[in-house]
């Protein structure tokens, strides 16, 4: 079934190849690489028809070269997990579980059909990954916060994430981390403090001024402004900008919404 490439061969390969490509190529071609530089691969078919099959071709996929290594994450002894690659016993108590750390969906896993990637699995996978690193990944919305004359404040949308330490995040936020998110503010009214495309990470759990004149996310009627709040004698806040041409504007509670504090702003230098 396998042919051997000869070395002399594999020297006029080099050429045109680099030891990383050359294996693909020997794959391609249903051969075995013959030369130290080449890792030997053997061209098995794959198997997609028995759970264990599936199991095995998507633990491969999603990076773990070797069952041992997949039982490791999953916390199972090596020879329990080679008996569900094996078809040797059923792992349906474990499908939801392999299938979060795979990024493919239990359904598939147990009874096949056309393979769908689950988003959300391949989400959870990255979260968990970034979790054993330290790291938390905080939700990046585009809010159209204004830091000027306000935007529409429902044109919202996930953008992506951004990481950050866990134990730095802990030591500003008063929730717990899905209580954050990070927007970017448009317009010159908070300079200096803040500046025209400046990253903001904002805690929603921090909603009551109880303190003057800290920085807020707020929805203003129907826009999103990023202001200094000052509570007023009465109950009415004064939404204040740093850039002393913007004016204040007066606001009682049924006129402001708080969404959140911002605890910390960053920008590119």
């Amino acid at each position: 079934m396998y042919r051997v490439l000869p070395a002399e061969v594999f020297q006029e390969l080099l050429v045109i190849h680099s030891a990383e490509t050359l294996s693909f190529v020997a794959q391609q071609r249903n051969m075995i690489c013959s030369a130290t530089l080449c890792d030997v691969v053997q061209m098995e078919d794959i198997d997609l028809d028995s759970p264990g099959g599936r199991l095995k071709h998507a633990r491969a996929q999603a990076g773990f070269a070797e069952a041992a290594d997949f039982a490791a994450r999953m916390r199972m002894k090596p020879v329990t997990y080679r008996a569900y690659e094996n078809n040797q016993n059923g792992f349906l108590k474990h499908a939801e579980a392999f299938a979060e750390v795979l990024g493919v969906p239990a359904k598939w896993l147990v009874k096949g059909g056309d393979l769908e990637r689950s988003d959300e699995s391949a989400e959870a996978e990255i979260e968990l990954q970034a979790k054993e690193m330290g790291l938390a990944l905080i939700p990046q919305l585009e809010l159209g916060y204004s830091m000027g004359g306000g935007s529409i404040f429902s044109d919202y949308r996930h953008i992506g994430f951004m990481p950050f330490q866990r134990d730095w995040l802990r030591s500003l936020m008063r929730g717990g981390f899905a209580d954050l998110f990070v927007a970017r503010g448009a317009g010159d009214s908070m300079t200096p403090t803040l500046l025209d495309g400046d990253v903001v990470l904002i805690d929603t759990s921090q909603k009551r001024i109880d303190q003057q004149d800290r920085i807020w996310a707020l929805s203003y009627g129907d826009l999103g402004v990023i202001k200094r709040v000052r509570r007023l004698p009465g109950g009415s806040y004064s939404i204040m900008s740093d850039n002393p041409n913007v004016s204040p504007i007066n606001a009682t509670d049924e006129e402001m919404h708080v969404v959140g504090r911002v605890v910390w702003a960053g920008r590119v230098m």
